[in-house]
């Protein structure tokens, strides 16, 4: 037994803030609460309460199944795995952990199962003493209901009288069946469901919570740091005001001095892209080109046309990652055939596109912040005169029915929001996309 690794492991049991809501949690299942609903703030400590309370039971209770789990597999490893090894002080425990399994074998005869539900049926089969789902607005609803409540609720021959629980924990990702758990939580007056809720700023030091407001729209910062459930509009971009007048609207035009920002969707057609100047860190969309059945080459030709009498030839390029698709096997990518296009014209250029796309939520939300963020900011504009497709998509585009974030393909405008979300992610990301920036961007 190495003496470092158990002191790292009983280290791991640091002091938290005993929030009163939490405490209350933590009395639930022993009080007879079989389903604890927990729809809390982001980083506000619900799924470290989570894997305590998992790992407190697990060496308390002899001879028990317990589980701990989340949407995918991989969600899975990297949420529970780590830590529940080092909180159960597996460096104890005579039988390893299996790393394979990912099933933690505890000296009293107690496992813990970690399990990804992207394969729901993981959970059947077991007669299971309790366990936690996080990010339980990820599962699929028909898991749900068809694998994940059954196995809840199989009763044990060995123990007729016993009944399993588990934590749903997460942030709320609209009105879905999470909604729907926490509603009859909050309102049934079921004796087997409870509702435990707080939010981030109860938690979390006040300047990371003025941060969280600058670089989140509203209705994101209330879903993620309030744990709200926020209704889906229709509109993507439902706090986008355009209008003259408008909290988005502008009269800047482009002036020949200005360094260009030129943002592409690589789609067949309309091809879109938007043109934005930027000043003091602001962007400022004033123009753009929408062509029908075209390629990127034809695009080129019409920006160095536009352009022609522009003195500063500089422009920065950003858009869809697939646009470099064939590359590495010595293919002319769009983006090649674009920077011929401005070589030869002169311009001098910086290629800003991603090597991935981000997802498609983090995507929205970079957008969505910039528009009107939750500190009451606004830090992107348009002109609707200069740039009509730009100001339409914003405007317009919408869900497609029955998503929470796939966006209507049937809408024309699409394309063209998709590419200035491509520019906004690569300066002012959120999200995974952050985390893979390593820093807030935003300085030109």
């Amino acid at each position: 037994m190495s003496k470092l690794i158990l002191e790292r492991q009983q280290a791991r049991w640091y002091p938290l803030i005993a929030h009163p809501v939490q405490m209350e949690l933590l009395k639930a299942v022993p009080a007879g609460i079989r389903f604890p609903i927990v729809p809390a703030g982001r980083r506000s400590g619900k799924t470290e309460r989570a894997k305590r309370f998992l790992a407190n039971q697990a060496m308390e209770n002899a001879n028990e199944k317990y589980f701990a789990a989340a949407p995918t597999y991989n969600q899975a490893r990297k949420i529970w795995w780590d830590d529940l090894k080092m909180l159960t002080l597996s460096i104890l425990h005579i039988k390893r952990p299996s790393e394979s399994a990912l099933i933690i074998y505890l000296p009293n005869g107690t496992e813990i199962h970690v399990l990804g539900l992207d394969q729901p049926q993981r959970i059947e089969g077991i007669n299971w003493t309790g366990g936690i789902i996080d990010e339980i607005a990820d599962i699929k609803s028909d898991s749900l209901q068809a694998n994940i409540m059954p196995a809840l609720n199989t009763m044990n021959p060995t123990r007729p009288d016993y009944r399993a629980w588990c934590w749903f924990i997460g942030v709320p990702d609209g009105l879905n069946h999470y909604y729907d758990m926490a509603e009859y939580a909050r309102t049934s007056g079921d004796p087997d469901w409870g509702y435990f809720h707080w939010k981030s700023s109860e938690i979390l030091p006040a300047d990371i919570i003025a941060s969280a407001k600058r670089t989140m729209s509203r209705k994101q910062y209330l879903q993620e740091y309030e744990a709200s459930f926020e209704t889906a509009s229709g509109r993507i971009y439902e706090d986008y005001d355009g209008r003259i007048g408008g909290r988005n609207h502008t009269d800047v035009t482009i002036q020949p001095i200005d360094e260009l920002f030129w943002m592409h969707d690589q789609n067949f057609t309309p091809l879109s892209s938007a043109i934005a100047v930027v000043k003091k860190g602001v962007p400022y969309i004033c123009d753009e080109i929408v062509l029908e059945s075209a390629v990127s080459r034809q695009s080129a030709d019409e920006f160095v046309d536009r352009f022609k009498d522009h003195k500063n030839k500089i422009v920065n390029i950003y858009g869809d990652p697939a646009g470099r698709a064939g590359e590495k096997h010595g293919h002319k990518s769009d983006y090649i055939e674009i920077e011929e296009v401005l070589r030869l014209k002169g311009w001098k250029f910086r290629r800003r596109v991603r090597p991935s796309h981000p997802s498609i939520r983090d995507r929205q939300n970079a957008v969505r912040a910039k528009i009107w963020n939750a500190a009451g900011e606004t830090t992107l504009f348009v002109n609707p005169l200069t740039a009509p497709w730009s100001h339409k998509g914003l405007a317009t585009v919408q869900l497609q029915e029955g998503s929470t974030f796939q966006e209507d393909q049937k809408n024309q405008y699409q394309h063209i929001t998709t590419a200035i979300g491509y520019f906004v992610d690569v300066h002012w990301p959120v999200g995974e996309s952050l985390a893979k920036a390593g820093t807030t961007a935003g300085h030109f």
